[in-house]
């Protein structure tokens, strides 16, 4: 992979050029247009235009295939100390699929209403990628060099999992992240409101594991008319109730800690170990933001039995999505088997590890820095990601992996309720503001 011609660098911090900050609103927009819906569409016509515009400015990448349209780009950009460890950014270029009879706009339009760019996409995550290339072709235009090695990776199907992306570069390529030391990408550095001026700025540096499961019961197949004392489905179901019921404990991991006593520090509330509840409910909207990341979790999301009204079955399936804070694994694990049935038998269907890392180190503060830059009154705050993301690929190389987008939100967007989506959409001004922020970043980091 070629990289820019950078024999020229200015001095001292270059920062982001007007040009970048209209750029990255039409390259969002058109990222958007590419109809990404992941299982029903593929990449690889987004990762070509990728590619292009990456060659636009001398950039050069390399486009992996792991199947048939399953496509991410891989670019290396030279930094200034190269004895340092290489840095990663990684978005992927894969969506949920949207259906546009709930929309207020065709969901991959990209259109510009109200000062916002709507469509699937908007902020998981093509806004980060548009961001991404913005920031990338103004360091080229500019000869701006990156402060350490920089890998860009335009990734597939992150939204199933990664095995056609993450995972399996991370298999069948691991040279392409040869020398990379940390990684950013989603799951942070967003705003959220804690008053009309103040706001925190969530990053990632933990993540809950997976552990997605199919349970299946197994009974006496029978006529719909007659007594079953081995009904496969009442006892998958009976099981089912009880893993839907179950609430867990408690378990305060750092992260989520640091995070609330920071939001009750800005409350001006006490924050009380012992009663994190009665502290969560003082602190208004962040206690919905963090309920989901105090405990373990599992919902059973879906159920499969039979043919026929008038049979018994003798076989019924179900999957639960199971998550667990790191460190707390055995605990779902042990929990979920005590709820079963002797009949139900589980295994699983995706399991990954739970990760975190300090919220400390060079990277770290340039991060916090790079925020409090463009916005003063921003508080950046360690965060638990309740879901999972590309890190959990990338860790496996040992590469220490956080989340971190900047992006600015108006207070009263709710940001969470947009992912997944109907009217999906992020403001015009957070990519601009992105697009700044991720300039001092590569500067700095």
């Amino acid at each position: 992979m070629n990289t820019p011609d950078t024999d020229t660098v200015p001095a001292g911090p270059v920062p982001a050029s007007e040009e970048a900050q209209r750029e990255v609103v039409d390259l969002c927009a058109e990222l958007i247009r590419f109809d990404t819906s992941n299982p029903i569409s593929n990449e690889r016509a987004c990762a070509d235009w990728v590619v292009a515009r990456l060659a636009e400015v001398g950039i050069g990448s390399e486009l992996i295939e792991s199947a048939p349209g399953r496509a991410s780009v891989i670019a290396r950009i030279e930094g200034a100390d190269r004895e340092r460890g290489a840095l990663m950014v990684h978005g992927h270029l894969d969506v949920v699929p949207a259906d546009a009879s709930e929309w207020q706009v065709p969901p991959f339009s990209g259109e510009i209403r109200d000062g916002y760019l709507w469509g699937r996409g908007a902020i998981d995550m093509k806004d980060t990628v548009a961001v991404m290339l913005a920031t990338a072709r103004h360091f080229a235009r500019t000869g701006t060099r990156p402060s350490r090695d920089l890998v860009l990776a335009f990734l597939a199907d992150e939204e199933a999992g990664g095995k056609f992306g993450g995972h399996w570069l991370v298999e069948h390529r691991p040279e392409l992240f040869e020398g990379v030391t940390e990684a950013i990408g989603e799951g942070g550095g967003f705003s959220f409101a804690i008053d009309d001026t103040r706001r925190l700025y969530p990053i990632e540096n933990a993540q809950r594991g997976m552990a997605w499961m199919e349970l299946t019961a197994t009974g006496r197949a029978g006529h719909g008319s007659s007594p079953n004392d081995e009904n496969a489905v009442t006892d998958l179901a009976e099981s089912l109730t009880r893993i839907g019921r179950q609430t867990f404990p408690i378990r305060l991991i750092e992260p989520v800690r640091a995070l609330l006593v920071e939001a009750a520090r800005l409350y001006g509330v006490e924050f009380d170990e012992d009663d994190i509840e009665g502290t969560l409910a003082r602190l208004g909207p962040v206690s919905e933001f963090m309920q989901v990341v105090l405990r373990n979790s599992a919902n059973p999301t879906m159920f499969q039995a039979g043919y026929q009204t008038n049979v018994i079955p003798g076989r019924a399936t179900a999957r639960v999505d199971g998550r667990f804070l790191p460190g707390h694994e055995q605990e779902l694990i042990d929990t979920i088997d005590s709820l079963l049935l002797p009949s139900v038998s589980r295994e699983w269907v995706n399991h990954d590890l739970a990760m975190e890392t300090t919220f400390d180190g060079p990277l770290v503060d340039a991060m916090c820095d790079a925020v409090r830059a463009e916005d003063p009154d921003g508080h950046p705050v360690p965060y638990c990601n309740p879901g999972g993301t590309d890190a959990k690929a990338f860790t496996h190389l040992g590469i220490r992996c956080f989340g971190f987008k900047g992006l600015k939100l108006p207070h009263d967007l709710n940001y969470g309720r947009l992912f997944h989506g109907v009217d999906e959409r992020v403001p015009l001004e957070g990519l601009r503001f992105g697009v700044r922020v991720m300039t001092r970043l590569w500067q700095s980091a």
